[in-house]
């Protein structure tokens, strides 16, 4: 299967940066993309029905992260946990403090693949790999109370991850996170409950043959995370944003005009990146 699991999909996500950076107007740049993603990456998107059609999606998500976590760190947040990293390079190609503390955290074979290919390579900032199956509630708290015996301005990202876990499992998470010190920040990708059957007509059986099929999609949106102890502070709709970066077709940027109606109960396909605070009081 082109897809074996979970860990599978970012080396589709890896090609679509890698073609983004080979653009002469690329919005950002990762060279370690296309080794990365290997000769599997290339045949995961080529199994799609689409291929490289909707790659401005993954673009458009990958520049919004890098505008937020770039505006957090000027800010002052002196630490970034990255959660389900998967092949995420930022700590080699954005522009970071040295002092910057920058965590990435994902399951053993994902560390131990990035370790080997990354070896050679120097990030700009102060970086260490964890190996964490967040699965595991126990062994995520544990991480969480180590993170809290010195806690810093962190920055928290799920990047690709949220849309796989069942609803009481991203609870768990958004509770844990909250009632962690230090962590004031979280960066995560959200959908409406009708991307879902888009998504799905587009990646085929790709994702349900390998048993990740995409479930969470809150109806109330952000507000899900309310009662979890997080308020959104901001939310970027990737459709428009791929527009204003120049990523989509003539029939798309139709669709990118239509003004987005108020509130988070969004009744039409919308994915986007949010920024939540913690509201939790320790």
């Amino acid at each position: 299967m082109p897809i074996r699991n979970i860990s599978d999909t970012a080396l589709w996500v890896a090609v679509y940066r890698a073609d983004e950076s080979d653009r002469p107007d690329a919005v950002f740049r990762d060279p370690h993309a296309r080794r990365l993603a290997g000769e599997r990456g290339e045949m995961i998107v080529q199994s799609m029905a689409n291929g490289r059609k909707n790659s401005w999606s993954i673009v458009a998500r990958t520049w919004l992260i890098d505008q937020f976590v770039l505006e957090f760190v000027h800010d002052g947040c002196t630490r970034v946990l990255n959660l389900a990293c998967g092949l995420d390079t930022r700590p080699y190609r954005l522009p970071l403090p040295e002092t910057l503390t920058w965590i990435d955290a994902d399951l053993p074979e994902v560390t131990s693949y990035m370790n080997d290919m990354m070896a050679d390579q120097k990030p700009n900032c102060i970086h260490q790999r964890v190996s964490l199956d967040l699965a595991d509630r126990e062994a995520r708290l544990d991480f969480f109370h180590e993170l809290a015996k010195n806690p810093q301005r962190t920055i928290v990202i799920t990047e690709g991850l949220l849309v796989y876990l069942p609803e009481s499992e991203v609870a768990a998470l958004a509770y844990d996170l909250s009632h962690t010190p230090g962590l004031d920040r979280w960066i995560m990708d959200l959908i409406s409950p009708s991307m879902l059957p888009l998504i799905a007509q587009e990646m085929g059986d790709l994702l349900t043959d390998a048993k990740t099929p995409l479930v969470f999609a809150p109806e109330e949106g952000e507000d899900f995370f309310r009662l979890l102890g997080w308020r959104a502070i901001a939310s970027k709709s990737r459709l428009k944003t791929a527009a204003s970066l120049h990523r989509l077709s003539d029939d798309m940027m139709a669709y990118a005009k239509i003004p987005e109606p108020p509130g988070t109960f969004r009744q039409y396909p919308w994915a986007g990146i949010c920024v939540f605070e913690r509201t939790t009081r320790l």
